[in-house]
């Protein structure tokens, strides 16, 4: 076993992990961060999504001791003083989230995107969400919410 020290969401964390371990398993299972959801475990779906150092990661594919010493991020650490992001609220507002098992993936994605792209077009937004898997939707509600997001974001 290794000690790791993490930031997650903003706190301080210390965890003991395998060697092999996955952020999504350490997250999950260690931490009770259950938010962040395993989909495919293959890097294929994007329901694991979280931002490392403010960066989208599979977290499936991530090992938890490369993690050390790095700013993360999940869908827990989003809201803040119990308001939704914009991201969340839009995606809310357009009825873009059905099953919602995507959704934290898909938030956190959206989120790094929308910090380096203040007024994405709409084939931006495909390509950005292009790794993310939604099974309920045709896109064009999501699409729609982030474009909403960045345009409330701008204000």
């Amino acid at each position: 076993m290794v000690q790791l020290k993490l930031t997650i969401n903003g706190f301080g964390r210390e965890v003991l992990v395998q060697a092999h371990e996955t952020l999504l398993f350490t997250l999950r299972e260690r931490l009770a961060l259950t938010g962040t959801k395993p989909g495919c475990e293959q890097g294929a779906c994007g329901s694991c999504t979280v931002l490392l150092d403010g960066r989208p990661v599979l977290a499936c594919l991530t090992a938890s001791v490369r993690c050390g010493g790095k700013d993360i991020v999940t869908i827990e650490g989003v809201e803040q003083n119990g308001e939704l992001h914009p991201v969340q609220r839009q995606l809310v507002a357009k009825g873009a989230i059905q099953c919602g098992y995507c959704t934290p993936g898909i938030v956190m994605t959206a989120l790094a995107f929308l910090r380096e792209n203040r007024r994405p077009g709409e084939n931006d937004i495909r390509a950005a969400l292009a790794g993310n898997v939604c099974r309920c939707t045709g896109y064009a509600k999501i699409v729609e919410a982030v474009r909403a997001a960045a345009e409330e974001m701008a204000r």
